[in-house]
């Protein structure tokens, strides 16, 4: 059962510090660099990159997500159950919707919208649909992550307690 335990672990461990370290780092980074170096299209290839970035860590995510729900439910059935089961499958569950509903519909529609724009989204005006929507969009998928951030703190907690 600790083996099971460590997988699970890892799982989280690596998912969690992902987003972390994308928020953190590499967002950052990338926009500051890339901007610095060529100030017209360095905020689109930032964009480009940084997207490309996000939608590779997102198959982790998913793969991180599966492998803490098989976890649980081996530990549920093979051992004694984890405390607060339920809650933990719960909050698995709901980040891997959430990372589902952000690397999915949510990327889609703001790489279609940078597609759209012949420049970075913040060259267009306050005023047009494609900005508002991206701006929507983008604090959308940061709040996502974020909240996922959040539970995954949640769990960690738990795991130090064990």
């Amino acid at each position: 059962m600790v083996a099971i335990r460590y997988v699970a672990l890892a799982a989280l461990v690596v998912w969690l510090g992902g987003m972390i370290v994308l928020g953190l780092v590499v967002a950052p980074s990338t926009f500051r660099v890339l901007q610095a170096h060529d100030a017209g299209t360095g905020r689109v290839l930032a964009g480009a990159l940084f997207g490309d970035i996000l939608r590779q860590f997102s198959l982790i995510a998913y793969g991180c997500g599966a492998t803490m729900m098989v976890c649980l439910f081996v530990m549920k059935f093979m051992g004694p159950p984890p405390r607060a089961f339920i809650p933990r499958a719960a909050i698995v569950a709901l980040m891997l919707g959430l990372a589902a509903y952000a690397g999915g519909p949510v990327s889609r529609e703001i790489a279609q919208l940078q597609s759209q724009a012949a420049g970075p989204m913040n060259a267009l005006p306050d005023t047009d649909a494609r900005r508002v929507r991206f701006n929507r969009l983008h604090a959308t998928s940061t709040t996502l992550m974020t909240i996922n951030m959040a539970l995954g703190l949640v769990l960690l907690s738990w795991y130090a307690r064990e």
